[in-house]
């Protein structure tokens, strides 16, 4: 699986600890992390959180990414701007039980994080412990197990409703604001790890438009 990795502006600064952490704990399990930034607090590009959904959004649906961890302050912003979006089920993620509940019950594909609020001593650890939880069992499986039928049933019904109810993500990045849409994907290696990764040819030739490649 393909993680990538997306820091808002704000805990920009917190990006080297969470990639080490992340790294540590799923290249043992097989998994490849790809960091999209932000790198550093001072970076040209400056993501807000809901850029982040953006990045997020072009990352799931073109296959670029198979999993997105992400967060903001209080994680909330990242979350809410990734649930704008079709092809993105974002979980708020405080803590090990929240990541291990919403992997199996939920089945989404990116989860968000308050790197802020609470995260003082041993916040390297609780990221380690959550990322643990999360990719330490096939995803969707139920918790607990006996509700297992009716949860798959869930997740079945909410994919169709996201099917009714989100546009398409080309028709959403051609119509938003261009500039919004172009600051969220203008990270220092976005083109580089984007365009190796993309599965989807139709959504690179609309993100290569929208970028005036």
């Amino acid at each position: 699986m393909k993680i990538a990795l997306i820091n808002e502006n704000s805990q920009a600064a917190k990006n080297g600890v969470i990639y080490a952490a992340l790294r540590k704990v799923v290249e043992p399990m097989g998994h490849t992390v790809v960091n999209y930034g932000m790198y550093q607090a001072d970076d040209e590009a400056q993501l807000t959180y809901v850029q982040i959904g953006i990045l997020a959004a072009v990352l799931l649906n073109s296959g670029a990414a198979d999993y997105v961890i992400t967060g903001c302050g209080t994680g909330e912003g990242a979350m809410l701007a990734c649930n704008s979006f079709p092809g993105v089920i974002c979980g708020h993620i405080e803590d090990p039980l929240d990541a291990y509940t919403f992997a199996q019950i939920n089945d989404g594909n990116a989860i968000a994080i308050p790197f802020a609020k609470g995260f003082g001593w041993g916040g390297d650890l609780n990221l380690e412990y959550i990322f643990e939880k999360l990719f330490c069992e096939e995803s969707g499986q139920g918790y607990p197990k006996e509700r297992a039928v009716p949860e798959k049933r869930n997740k079945r019904i909410l994919d169709d409703l996201k099917k009714v109810t989100y546009r398409p993500i080309a028709d959403i990045l051609r119509e938003a604001d261009r500039e919004l849409v172009k600051g969220a994907l203008s990270g220092a290696r976005f083109t580089e790890y984007f365009f190796r990764d993309c599965r989807d040819s139709q959504l690179a030739d609309v993100v290569k438009e929208l970028l005036g490649e």
